[in-house]
């Protein structure tokens, strides 16, 4: 199904640079479809002799520019074209051309082939990084089975085969789509339109054959209903439960991959509660689940508590284009596991946050936090009633505090500990899952490094509440620390 009359097509901000498009087709506007020679009209001709003179008229022509071997077709593919239907602003472009590989390397300059199962091109424009794959490599990797019984559409040409066979290899039916933004067309084989009016997120072929060809599929659909506020079709949400444990055969990394995809571009809250609520949780987050039943949560839970608090304040902060480092919320796990192990005073908490906001100096952070005079939240049991604790005290909490967080962050690294997080619950499924690398946990160290002597050695303060979000996703030690700080703040002492 073609589709031309989507409002999108019609924007004149496109939020994507062009030139990509351009340079692909080459000269695709000025080498038209069909080799043809057209008469030029006598009357014409003659209507306009006493101007010409001499001068012969040129033929008129139009080429075909594949018989010329330039011009090629390209589509936005994929989740962007969803996105761009919703409104909403993509988290990142995939582009699909009929050009080959080497063509599409030969018209970039910081463009290379990567992947060996499955090659596509980098290609670099300024900080972005756009993926390009080819008609041609698809259809040499496209899987013989249960894919080749499916019929393709009536009266389908050749295009409309390739473009059929390419969406029939894509996941889920909403990211079946595909955008001609010089036509104006959006093409749709898979039904992903309608799945798109329905908030459904739909498997292309049956639920139980596509998570089994691809485990991270059931994080990829948890990560889109989250971020979408769709929910899952009744044969999808049963495979992402009873299949949930084949994610513990996954490559760590690609967890952590799609586990920062669902934590740090603004739908956090909304993913850690589908994963609870398919117990995909107990298996990612042992410590966090083991909390979720402590807390007496239940999988269809509407209330919050204070870990789901967090989280939402730091999905205010964000979106799929100012995404954080994976620190930062690998850091907010931990700081809520150790305060959920140990309550502690309200003036405790406050410290300590300001004193990772201005570089680790725990006797500045003590002496902001005594001027506080908001109240704070009081239904979270994480929080202890406020006492009048003398400096010396206070001091000595904060410095308690950051150590208990740091042990946490070891205890979420260590397999032994993280085997142990839901021991307490014989009917929960054993996970000692680690995906966290050495990495991520030395630069969360580095976050919560406190001191009584002051700031680190090159701390800068700032003034203001603007993030800088390029430094942010990039991890820059202290915008991360200014997050982390402003996040737990709004949450222990919210605005309203």
């Amino acid at each position: 199904m073609a589709i031309s009359s989507l409002s999108f097509a019609c924007r004149p901000s496109f939020p994507f640079r062009p030139s990509l498009f351009h340079r692909i087709q080459k000269v695709r506007f000025s080498s038209v479809a069909a080799i043809k020679t057209l008469d030029v009209q006598e009357n014409v001709i003659k209507g306009n002799s006493r101007n010409l003179g001499d001068f012969k008229a040129p033929e008129w022509r139009k080429l075909s520019s594949k018989e010329l071997g330039i011009g090629y077709e390209v589509y936005l593919v994929g989740g962007c074209v969803r996105d761009l239907i919703l409104k909403r602003i993509p988290k990142d472009f995939d582009v699909i051309t009929s050009a080959e590989l080497k063509e599409v390397v030969r018209a970039f300059s910081r463009c290379e082939i990567v992947g060996k199962w499955f090659p596509i091109c980098h290609v670099h424009i300024g900080d972005t990084i756009v993926e390009v794959s080819s008609f041609s490599t698809i259809g040499r990797k496209f899987k013989v089975g249960l894919r080749n019984d499916i019929g393709c559409p009536i009266d389908c040409d050749e295009k409309d085969y390739l473009r059929w066979k390419n969406c029939l290899q894509r996941d889920f039916t909403i990211n079946g789509l595909m955008f001609d933004p010089y036509k104006r067309i959006v093409y749709d084989y898979m039904g992903g339109l309608e799945d798109i009016k329905k908030a459904k997120v739909r498997t292309v072929i049956p639920a139980n054959i596509s998570f089994q060809e691809d485990r991270a599929r059931i994080l990829r659909a948890v990560r889109i209903a989250a971020r979408l506020g769709f929910r899952f079709t009744r044969e999808t949400a049963h495979f992402v439960k009873n299949l949930s444990h084949s994610l513990l055969r996954l490559d760590k990394p690609r967890i952590m991959m799609e586990m920062n995809y669902m934590l740090a571009y603004g739908s956090a809250e909304a993913s850690l509660r589908i994963l609870w609520k398919f117990g995909l949780l107990e298996l990612l987050l042992p410590f966090q689940a083991a909390y979720f039943v402590r807390d007496g949560f239940k999988r269809r839970d509407k209330r919050s508590n204070m870990l789901l608090c967090l989280f939402s304040n730091l999905d205010k902060l964000l979106a799929p284009d100012r995404p954080c480092h994976n620190s930062l919320w690998v850091g907010i796990l931990a700081f809520h596991r150790a305060l959920a192990d140990q309550p502690r005073d309200p003036m405790v908490v406050a410290a300590f946050c300001l004193a990772v906001h201005n570089g680790g100096d725990i006797l500045g952070g003590v002496n902001m936090a005594r001027k506080i005079t908001k109240p704070h939240d009081t239904s979270f049991h994480e929080l202890t009633k406020p006492q009048d604790l003398d400096s010396e005290v206070l001091i000595n909490e904060v410095v308690d505090f950051a150590a208990s967080v740091k042990q946490v962050l070891s205890w979420m690294t260590d397999e032994h500990y993280v085997s142990l997080a839901m021991a307490e619950y014989p009917q929960a499924p054993y996970s000692d899952l680690v995906f966290f690398p050495l990495a991520v946990y030395l630069r969360v160290c580095r976050i919560f490094k406190c001191s009584k002597e002051g700031p680190e050695k090159g701390f800068m303060p700032k003034q203001g509440r603007k993030i800088d979000y390029e430094m942010l996703g990039l991890g820059e030690l202290q915008e991360v620390r200014r997050t982390f700080a402003r996040v737990v703040f709004d949450t222990v002492y919210p605005l309203n």
